[in-house]
C-alpha cells in the first residue's frame, strides 16, 4: 500500500547505515563529515603578535608628543631576542611576536617616524592591536563537533593547529543500474525505438554534487538473467539505485529480481507526484533504491529520498535542505490525494520579496522544466488550490545555491 511522502523519507533516513571512518589528507577532507570531534592541543594564536604594521612599545611611556627612539626591527617570522628597552619602540610588521616588555601596537597612520624615532599622536591604551597567546583558542577547547562538514573555515581552522589528517566518513559508493531493453548508451548509433540511457548520466553526476562515488553498471535488459548478474555486482557496493522496472508492467521485473536475492522491501510506492513507483529496501546494510525511469521522476525521487539518506551515510547531521519561504506570483492547481513535487523558478520582486512560480510545464516527460527550475516547493496532498500571494515554503534543487532577480 502506497505511503505518505513524509512517512517514506522517515523510514529512508531511520534504517540507512552510518559509514565507517578513514583518515586522510586535510585538503581531501573539504565537503567531507568529520567522524570525531575535535579537541585543541594547542593555542591559537601560538604567540602574542601584531595585528598590524607599527611599533611595539610600553603603552604608559606613549606621551603625546613625546619622542621615542626605535630600537630594532621585528618583521614577520623573526623575533627580538633581547626585551624591549625602556622608553624606546621597536618597528615590528604584522603577525611578528611581540617584544618582551612591550604592551602595544601603534600603526604605522598613527604617529610620526623622524629621525628614527617616532611621536605618538594619541593616547595609546595597554593591548592595542595585539593578538594575544589563545585569545581565539585554547588548549583543551572543543573546536569542531563530529558530524561536522568540513569547508574552508574549518580547514583554515584545522591547519592552524597543524592538523594535517582528520578522521572522515566514508564516501558512499553508489552503484546505478538503468534497465530496459529499449535503452542504449550514449556513444552506440541510435534506433528506431531505442532511448538514450541519461539516467546513469544524471544519477551518477547527481551523487558526485553531495560527495559520493559513482559505480555505472551501465544497461540491464528486461529479462531474470541479466537483471539478476547486474544486481548481484551492484549488490556489493554500499548503496544501490535502479531506475525503472519498479512498475506495474509485465516487464517490470526489478522488485522481483531483488526479492530472489534476499532484499527486504521496506515500502513499494509514494503517495507523490511524480514519482509514485519508488521503492525502498535493505540488502543487509547495503540501501537499494528503486526509482521510476522517467528522467525528471527519476532526478526529483532522487533529491528528496537518495541525497538525504547518502548525507547521513557519509556522516551529516544536517540532511535535509533549507526550507525558505516564498509567495505564489500566480495561482496554482492541482489533482488531490498525492503530495506534488512541483518544479519552480525562483527570483526577487522590486520590494525583496521571493517569488515563486512553476518553471513550465509539469509534465514528467519534459526535461526542460527541470533545467529552468531553481527551487522545488512540496504541495501539500490535501489541497487542490493556492492562490497568487500565498505565502509557501520552498527549497533549493540539487545544486542551486544563488536566486535571481
Amino acid at each position: 500500500m502506497p505511503i505518505s511522502f513524509y512517512e517514506a523519507r522517515q523510514k529512508i533516513l531511520d534504517t540507512v547505515p552510518l559509514l565507517s571512518s578513514e583518515r586522510v589528507p586535510l585538503l581531501e577532507a573539504a565537503g567531507r563529515a568529520i567522524a570525531e570531534d575535535v579537541i585543541a592541543s594547542q593555542p591559537l594564536p601560538a604567540f602574542d603578535n601584531s595585528a598590524m604594521d607599527g611599533y611595539a612599545v610600553q603603552a604608559e611611556e606613549c606621551l603625546i608628543g613625546k619622542t621615542l627612539p626605535i630600537d630594532g626591527y621585528i618583521p614577520a617570522g623573526k623575533t627580538l631576542i633581547k626585551p624591549l628597552e625602556p622608553g624606546t619602540v621597536a618597528k615590528i610588521m604584522t603577525g611578528a611576536p611581540v617584544p618582551r616588555g612591550a604592551n602595544a601596537i601603534i600603526p604605522f597612520e598613527n604617529c610620526q617616524e623622524q629621525q628614527h624615532a617616532i611621536s605618538p599622536n594619541y593616547t595609546v591604551k595597554k593591548g592595542d592591536h595585539i593578538r594575544w597567546t589563545g585569545e581565539d583558542i585554547r588548549p583543551g577547547d572543543h573546536i569542531i563537533s563530529s558530524g561536522t562538514v568540513l569547508r574552508s573555515a574549518e580547514i583554515s581552522l584545522l591547519a592552524s593547529l597543524r592538523i594535517a589528517t582528520v578522521p572522515v566518513h566514508r564516501r558512499v559508493r553508489v552503484a546505478i543500474l538503468s534497465t530496459g531493453d529499449e535503452l542504449q548508451e550514449i556513444d552506440e548509433p541510435p534506433f528506431k525505438g531505442g532511448i538514450a540511457n541519461s539516467n546513469s548520466w544524471a544519477i551518477a553526476t547527481a551523487c558526485q554534487e553531495v560527495g559520493a562515488i559513482p559505480v555505472m553498471l551501465g544497461i540491464a535488459r528486461d529479462n531474470l538473467a541479466d537483471l539478476q548478474e547486474k544486481i548481484k555486482e551492484g549488490l556489493q557496493a554500499d548503496l544501490l539505485i535502479t531506475s525503472a522496472g519498479v512498475s506495474s508492467g509485465d516487464r517490470d521485473l526489478v522488485r522481483e529480481v531483488l526479492a530472489t536475492h534476499g532484499v527486504t522491501e521496506v515500502f513499494w510506492k509514494v503517495k507523490i507526484k511524480p514519482g509514485h513507483p519508488t521503492a525502498f529496501a535493505m540488502h543487509n546494510k547495503t540501501p537499494v533504491f528503486s526509482l521510476p525511469g522517467n528522467p525528471v521522476s527519476t532526478l526529483l525521487t532522487f533529491e528528496e529520498f537518495v541525497r538525504p539518506a547518502l548525507l547521513k551515510m557519509m556522516g551529516h547531521h544536517s540532511v535535509l535542505k533549507t526550507l525558505y519561504q516564498g509567495v505564489w506570483a500566480e495561482p496554482i492547481k492541482k489533482k488531490p490525494g498525492r503530495l506534488q513535487i512541483l518544479r519552480v523558478s525562483v527570483s526577487f520582486n522590486q520590494d525583496g520579496e521571493i517569488l515563486l512560480k512553476s518553471a513550465g510545464d509539469q509534465n514528467t516527460g519534459i526535461l526542460r522544466t527541470l533545467i529552468k527550475s531553481q527551487g522545488i516547493v512540496l504541495l501539500p496532498a490535501d489541497r487542490d488550490f493556492f492562490a497568487a500571494g500565498e505565502k509557501i515554503d520552498f527549497h533549493l534543487l540539487g545544486g542551486s545555491t544563488a536566486i535571481g532577480y
